[in-house]
């Protein structure tokens, strides 16, 4: 497959004008916070996630495809909050569980095909549905809920390589996601010592997918 001339493996599969395919993969999520007044940051441990989707994709043109790659999301990131006692983890930590529902629409600027190899550049938009945001909940950080905005928007930049081997075509890719609005719903109390000097709060995310075609 990788020789200096190897078995060109599915020579036609990319003139194919639709085709489709799913992904496995994981996730890393952050937050990015922005704040009224400088102070002490609210600290984010990361864990790592999982990925579950399918693959859309519509050739446009010898080079580029529109894809549209919808998928399942789980991740957890705990916010650690400044003002309490050590010893007070009740007030101090939110663990922030999430289970998204992503729907990215993305253009793929794939380079020449080189034997069974093909590098690719990938961007665009992607909405998120948040299916464990709390948006509706009238407890908040008082009650130890916290709570986020219900959809978010965000834009995507990655890369990725097309592996053609006999009978299938093999895809990893790594991706940054970047959102563009802010996801907190603030507290009711405007002086809260969670939400009150939070003037944004903003996804960030690595994701790590292996396509299947």
């Amino acid at each position: 497959m990788f020789g200096n001339d190897p078995i060109v493996n599915l020579e036609n599969f990319d003139k194919q004008r639709v085709h489709w395919g799913y992904f496995l993969g994981f996730n890393i999520y952050d937050f990015k916070f922005d704040y009224k007044v400088p102070g002490q940051d609210i600290q984010v441990d990361k864990t790592t996630g999982f990925n579950v989707g399918l693959v859309g994709n519509l050739r446009l043109h010898e080079y580029i495809d529109l894809r549209f790659e919808p998928g399942l999301f789980y991740t957890q990131r705990d916010l650690h909050f400044y003002g309490f006692a050590e010893d007070d983890e009740l007030n101090q930590l939110r663990e922030v569980r999430s289970t998204y529902i992503h729907f990215p629409l993305l253009l793929k600027f794939s380079s020449l095909r080189t034997g069974n190899i093909r590098p690719y550049l990938v961007g665009g938009v992607s909405s998120t549905l948040n299916l464990s945001s709390n948006f509706k909940s009238k407890d908040d950080n008082l009650q130890q809920r916290f709570r986020m905005k219900q959809w978010t928007s965000n834009y995507e930049l990655g890369f990725g390589v097309d592996l053609y081997f006999e009978y299938f075509k093999f895809s990893p890719s790594i991706r940054g996601v970047f959102g563009l609005s802010n996801e907190i719903i603030p507290d009711a109390d405007p002086n809260s010592p969670w939400t009150g000097n939070v003037a944004s709060m903003k996804t960030r995310a690595i994701l790590v997918n292996f396509t299947f075609h």
